[in-house]
């Protein structure tokens, strides 16, 4: 018999803010986080928009030589692992170490350092490579210096599952934890992508929107003039514990795992094929993981990235899954504010669906100025809603295919 999950502690960094409290407060406000690039030149770029966190100071989690020696995503990640300990009051002692764990995903990795180590070999040669590179350029070294900062020494993974990355992390980490491997995991995304790379190759892509002159509409989920998705940075972490441990110690309780799933398409590197049928699959699979029906769920967190296909395609797997249901949920993007933030999206996501359950509020899908007619759900448009949430679904896709879904539910002992 499976362990019951249950998730105690969240910290993230965002576009919105460099807190819960303040990007969950950017939430409810119906506020951008977009706006002009400025971690590089990108005076010759057909993007120069970006969701970028705005204040944060680095220091404040590691020392000035880390700063120098870690890629920005692994010292997001740190900021919010640190974040969401101390929101669960966890502290990793001898006793609890080898039943903690760590699931840090991410999509992209130390791109940022890549480009910058590549410019130094061209300028000086290869003596000019940093030792520090290779390390920070790894993907899985989120997770690792957050295991070696915490103590942490359980099951240690990294999801690269594109941008199902931080969805991944945190299904496979309460897997772990409900199978009864771990006590508690340490889950989530990071990603630090903004780098001229990355936004030049989506540009190739015509993936990303160039709506540059106006950077806080430039994310227009389900709207009829999307023209793609804004690149977003930062990190969600969440704190899972089998809920026997967490009673025992007297946790708070911001809600519980009721389902998760992950398919594959099987169909194409980046399109999803007709009418998503493995995005369908994948909600499908979750809402039997939970024991529940279509009906039981009251909110999406859809993955919604205001792509022109992505977005008609993710609403026809939505009716498919919850047929007249689908007309009385309640489907909201959140992207719409973080812009996408590829490998942490769906952590941070999760956060927000939980943040939902526990306030009784509906994140709004903002700039859907004009509906597209294959988008008509209720999208929750322009403002938050306040509504009794007793369970809430969140969806991420990525490339390559891969579907990935969890359910939250209202924590009842």
């Amino acid at each position: 018999m499976k362990r019951r999950v249950v998730i105690t502690g969240l910290g993230a960094v965002t576009p919105l803010g460099n807190s819960i409290s303040e990007t969950w407060e950017g939430i409810c406000r119906g506020k951008s986080g977009i706006a002009g690039i400025t971690k590089f030149d990108c005076t010759l770029f057909e993007t120069r928009i970006a969701g970028e966190l705005k204040g944060f100071d680095p220091t404040r989690y590691v020392n000035r030589k880390e700063v120098r020696r870690l890629d920005d995503f692994i010292i997001y990640a740190l900021a919010a692992s640190e974040m969401a300990l101390a929101d669960a009051g966890l502290t990793i002692g001898a006793a609890e170490a080898e039943r903690t764990g760590v699931i840090i995903g991410s999509a992209i990795g130390g791109l940022a350092t890549m480009e910058k180590e590549k410019e130094a070999i061209s300028l000086g040669g290869p003596r000019k490579m940093s030792p520090f590179a290779i390390p920070s350029v790894l993907a899985n070294l989120a997770a690792g210096h957050v295991s070696i900062r915490s103590g942490a020494k359980g099951p240690i993974n990294c999801s690269v599952t594109a941008c199902a990355s931080g969805t991944c992390s945190i299904g496979d980490a309460g897997r772990i934890i409900a199978g009864g491997h771990a006590d508690c995991m340490i889950a989530g995304g990071a990603d630090a992508a903004v780098t001229p790379m990355c936004v030049a190759g989506f540009n190739a892509m015509r993936a990303i929107s160039k709506r540059n002159d106006e950077p806080e509409k430039a994310s227009r989920p389900f709207d009829r003039d999307r023209d793609g998705f804004v690149i977003g940075e930062g990190s969600g972490v969440v704190i899972l514990e089998s809920l026997p441990h967490a009673m025992e110690r007297g946790a708070r309780i911001y809600g519980e795992i009721a389902g998760y799933g992950n398919t594959s398409d099987a169909f194409h590197m980046a399109a999803p094929p007709d009418g998503h049928e493995g995005a369908a699959r994948c909600m499908q699979a979750a809402i039997g993981d939970a024991g529940m029906t279509a009906a039981g769920i009251d909110y999406i967190n859809a993955h919604g990235t205001a792509t022109q296909m992505n977005d008609a395609f993710e609403t026809e797997a939505i009716k498919t899954v919850f047929g007249q249901h689908a007309r009385t949920l309640a489907v909201s993007s959140t992207k719409s504010m973080t812009g996408h933030l590829l490998g942490a999206a769906g952590a941070v996501e999760a956060i927000f669906c939980l943040k939902a359950i526990g306030e009784g509020v509906l994140p709004p899908t903002i700039n859907l100025d004009y509906p597209d007619p294959d988008c008509d759900l209720d999208y929750v448009p322009h403002r938050a809603r306040k509504r009794a949430i007793r369970t809430a679904m969140s969806n991420t896709f990525g490339f390559g295919g891969v579907n990935a879904v969890l359910i939250f539910k209202k924590f009842e002992e």
